[in-house]
């Protein structure tokens, strides 16, 4: 398994998720129906196959990707969550109050939730967990708005921000909302190989890069959850293995963005459900391009490459003519898209701009990066030849994932496949596109394209700030704009490729409900989806 090495490469992990799709999607199968009109019964063991395993469970100290959450998650909650809808929900917070300058926010805990540690959850800890990710090298980034936390009251913590912050509470919504008790922040360490948390399971068994095992709360506070008895997460990072054992029976679930699996596996519907995600929670593949350095410092280059890359051909030959087409970070249905002129395909305008390039500073190479995965390698290599088609000479470098995160939070590269952008607020972006987060090469800078506009950033300062939607609106529109003129990314497509293929007899995958009643998001992430696991159960039919 591959581990990450810097604090900011964590981080980046938390939030990023790299391409590797380039799979052809089939039609979401029909939804489960005959044994769950019966409704979730309690009991049964779930096995479920994981791609990777985790960096640890502690979400003050470690990474926390895909694999993370759908691990860590099971023990571990987070104060706020997500609707179906992309709004932000209480969990473990009963409200979340912002002053009328959004400068401040009130963060009442709900009552009545321990630890499986016996501890009560209280405002004294909540504050102590803020504070810790505050300091973290880890996740101190995401923190920087804020100035300093308050103990109100026993139940009731005060953040004071250095800004309006009007979409605070997504942020607790990933690992920097999650809460452990403090017997886990006095000893990391040991919570990063136990963790314990408010969670509907306990933590029973974990042997790193084959298993971790969990069993059922009987003490949780959601009133009836989880179903489950045990759930065991194994570890098989081969995909053909992964769907090769859930058809011999081995395990009852698996991840997969393989097209022959979801082929495969679709066509089957008597025996297995095939759950992807949709809408929100769909990122975006583009390609990542670093503004800082030649050639592609030279805002007609990156143009260019837009218009030599055959958007359309990429879905019509990859995808199965199945994916959306991408012209910034938000797709078509999402209430923040704004319309306007990205660089559509076009050879001849894209060949007018290099030949001008070439004139003024000779021929146009650089390389491109990307993971030695098949599928990605298929993407990179019919974009490398519409590139050729232009002009535009770019040799590909294969590095694995660690090592091409690394080079792009560095900057020692010009240009790599890329996915992101699928933050249900729009400014669950701005650290990756403001200047302020804009470093030079060779210093760590999350803002891995570089590039430094103050049209755009002042726009995403306003969407951070205001807490207007029409204006927030206008602003996001700013950035799309400012995106479509500069191209600091070459967008391609709207990925939902990633799958969750499970056997019929595992129900309510991207069902689960919240405390309020509220239908919570289906799926999320890419290129392999997750999900909460409280709400899965196991028909009997």
């Amino acid at each position: 398994m591959k581990r990450w090495t810097t604090p900011a490469t964590l981080l980046l992990a938390s939030m990023v998720l790299l391409a590797c799709s380039g799979q052809r999607p089939v039609e979401q199968p029909q939804a489960p129906t005959a044994a769950s009109a019966t409704g979730p019964v309690q009991g049964g063991r779930l096995v479920y196959a994981l791609s990777a395993d985790a960096n640890g469970f502690n979400p003050v100290t470690d990474q926390f990707a895909a694999q993370s959450y759908s691990m860590a998650g099971t023990i571990i909650e987070a104060l706020v969550s997500v609707d179906a809808n992309g709004d932000w929900k209480p969990y473990l917070a009963e409200s979340l109050t912002p002053n009328k300058t959004y400068d401040e926010w009130t963060i009442k805990v709900r009552s009545g939730i321990s630890f499986s540690d016996g501890m009560a959850l209280t405002g004294d800890i909540v504050k102590a967990n803020l504070e810790a990710q505050k300091v973290s090298p880890l996740t101190a980034a995401v923190f920087v708005p804020i100035k300093s936390f308050e103990l109100a009251d026993a139940m009731t913590v005060k953040v004071n921000l250095n800004q309006p912050w009007v979409a605070f509470p997504y942020y607790l919504t990933t690992q920097t909302g999650m809460i452990v008790p403090p017997a886990s922040l006095s000893d990391p360490k040991a919570a990063s190989l136990k963790p314990v948390g408010t969670g509907p399971f306990l933590f029973k068994e974990y042997v790193p890069d084959n298993r971790m095992v969990v069993t059922r709360n009987p003490r949780y506070w959601r009133q009836g959850l989880p179903y489950l008895d045990e759930i065991e997460f194994r570890i098989l990072p081969d995909s053909q293995t992964r769907a090769q054992t859930l058809e011999a029976g081995g395990v009852d679930a698996i991840g997969t963005s393989r097209d022959e699996d979801l082929t495969k596996f679709g066509g089957r519907k008597d025996a297995y459900t095939v759950h992807r995600a949709q809408g929100m929670a769909v990122p975006e593949y583009m390609f990542l391009l670093n503004t800082a350095v030649a050639p592609l410092d030279d805002v007609r280059v990156r143009q260019a490459m837009a218009y030599a890359t055959d958007r359309k051909t990429v879905i019509s030959t990859l995808r199965g003519g199945l994916t959306e087409l991408a012209d910034g970070p938000w797709a078509p249905d999402s209430k923040w898209y704004a319309a306007g002129a990205y660089p559509d395909y076009n050879l001849a305008k894209a060949t007018a701009l290099v030949k001008e390039v070439e004139a003024e500073k000779g021929p146009i190479r650089f390389e491109l990066i990307s993971t030695p995965d098949p599928n990605t390698m298929q993407g990179v290599e019919l974009a490398q030849d519409m590139w050729r088609k232009a002009g535009i000479e770019a040799s590909i470098k294969q590095a694995d994932q660690a090592d091409l995160i690394n080079r792009a939070i560095t900057g020692n590269f010009a240009a790599t496949v890329w996915t992101q952008f699928s933050a249900p607020d729009p400014d669950g972006e701005y650290i990756w596109m403001h200047q302020a987060y804009a470093k030079p090469v060779g210093a760590i800078s999350l803002n891995m394209t570089r590039l430094k506009d103050a049209k755009l950033s002042a726009a995403l300062d306003v969407g951070r700030t205001n807490p207007d939607e029409a204006a927030r609106k206008q602003a996001y529109g700013t950035v799309q704009q400012r995106l479509r003129e500069l191209v600091p990314y070459v967008f391609v497509d709207h990925l939902n490729t990633g799958a969750i293929v499970a056997r019929t007899k595992v129900r309510g995958i991207g069902e689960h409900t919240l405390p309020d009643g509220e239908r919570g998001l289906p799926l999320t992430g890419s290129p392999i989806p997750y999900h909460p696991f409280s709400q899965l159960w196991i028909s009997q039919r």
